[in-house]
């Protein structure tokens, strides 16, 4: 006589979600991987025209005829694109699917670029807001698509190698499209083709992502259908604590080595332009190395914890020697690099996140972590450089104790990440 369902115990629930419960022997079929390749581009890509202004501000200042402060002001326009958007993003995907969804993203990144390549101050600023706002849908585009069609063993590996993708555009906004202006390339004429890119990956994106109906909250229509997953991943501790330590292990790369890094090298530490902006540039090296590494450790290992503790841990080592350390003991790119990689462990609270929220809010969490993620980032960056503005209309030349001074606080934030890193419940695989 077959068991009567209505006596089966509430501990008898599945352990994954309709459709997964072979999720520990699930195989990453060639259209899943393909799929998650070709938004890893997208990511590259705007990647890439986030970090290309900085190679040509003289030639933008002068085409805007603003001053250098007046074209960062247009260039940070990105931000206040990427921040809210990722929310938006996230929420989107979760209910119409990826195929809908994500070549939307692509498509604003391109006419961004075109907005860009007027040269219309008004239009320049739309078109950096565009560009932020198309940009978020690309990490989480490759985030769901890898929470949706890879095994749980694999995601943290996945999600590292696409920050890698990141991380690499952003290099070669800098390093690629440098030299290609210093040759003579029209900074608008580069605005241009980037523009047509864009609008071509998202072509492609169209064309040739699997077709995924998404999901529609039950009896949630309108607005609502945005709101409601954002606040169950809101009201989950977990998910406050993850977008914290992501925010905390961020910012030592962002704010002080990937903005102050080379004025740090050059007045502190006394080192020439070329050979300061060298150095400043192996912590983005490090991070297309740490992302993927500490991910695949973390999927190794089945535990995420313990690879973010060890991350923060030599994360504050290096960045205490950076700041207070003698160069003559231990300097030069090795530094930078470990650097790097170490703060590749922020990228290891995406997957946390997405693992301690239900599956079917994947979006709508790597969405939430990245709105909190970058808003730090955002918030935090003015206040360091008001502190150092401040310091410049005070004395003559800034020095190495003015900077040790300005950015100890951001030691403190990688002691706090460490110590709430303790307070986040382990998700890995081998805990599960």
């Amino acid at each position: 006589m077959p068991p009567n369902p209505t006596s089966t115990p509430v501990t008898a629930e599945p352990q994954f979600p309709p459709g997964k419960t072979e999720e520990p022997s699930k195989r990453i079929s060639m259209a899943a991987l393909g799929a998650w390749l070709l938004v890893a581009i997208y990511y590259f890509y705007q990647y890439a025209l986030r970090s290309s202004p900085s190679v040509m501000m003289p030639q933008l200042s002068q085409a805007f005829g603003v001053s250098a402060l007046g074209v960062a002001t247009i260039v940070g326009m990105f931000y206040y694109g990427y921040s809210p958007f990722s929310l938006v993003a996230g929420t989107a995907v979760d209910r119409f699917g990826a195929k809908r969804i994500i070549p939307i993203g692509a498509a604003l990144v391109g006419v961004g670029a075109l907005l860009f390549a007027t040269g219309n101050v008004a239009a320049a600023n739309i078109g950096r807001f565009l560009q932020g706002a198309g940009g978020s849908f690309a990490l989480i585009g490759a985030v769901y698509l890898v929470t949706k069609n890879f095994p749980a063993t694999a995601a943290a590996s996945f999600i590292g190698a696409t920050q890698m993708f990141g991380m690499a555009g952003g290099s070669a906004g800098q390093f690629a499209v440098g030299p290609l202006i210093r040759r003579g390339l029209p900074w608008g004429q580069f605005w241009l083709y980037a523009g047509v890119v864009g609008l071509a990956i998202s072509a492609c994106l169209f064309f040739l992502l699997p077709k995924d109906p998404g999901r529609k909250p039950d009896g949630a229509g309108g607005w609502k259908s945005f709101a409601i997953p954002l606040g169950k991943v809101f009201r989950n501790p977990q998910s406050i604590l993850c977008g914290l330590i992501a925010g905390l292990l961020f910012v030592p790369t962002t704010i002080f080595g990937m903005t102050w890094g080379v004025r740090f090298l050059q007045e502190g530490r006394g080192r020439e332009y070329e050979a300061a902006v060298n150095l400043a540039a192996t912590l983005p090296m490090g991070w297309i190395v740490g992302c993927p590494l500490l991910g695949f450790i973390s999927d190794r290992l089945g535990r995420r914890k313990p690879v973010i503790l060890a991350g923060a841990l030599v994360l504050l080592a290096l960045f205490a020697w950076v700041l207070f350390g003698n160069p003559a003991i231990l300097r030069g790119p090795l530094v930078g690099i470990i650097m790097g990689i170490a703060s590749g462990a922020a990228m290891l609270p995406y997957t946390v996140i997405k693992e301690a929220n239900p599956p079917e809010l994947g979006g709508s969490a790597t969405g939430a972590v990245n709105f909190m993620n970058f808003t730090f980032s955002a918030l935090l960056g003015p206040v360091f450089g008001a502190r150092l503005a401040q310091v410049a209309e005070t004395t003559d030349k800034i020095g190495l104790e003015h900077y040790q001074a300005c950015f100890q606080p951001l030691l403190y934030g990688v002691i706090a990440a460490f110590i709430l890193t303790c307070f986040l419940k382990e998700t890995g695989p081998a805990k599960r």
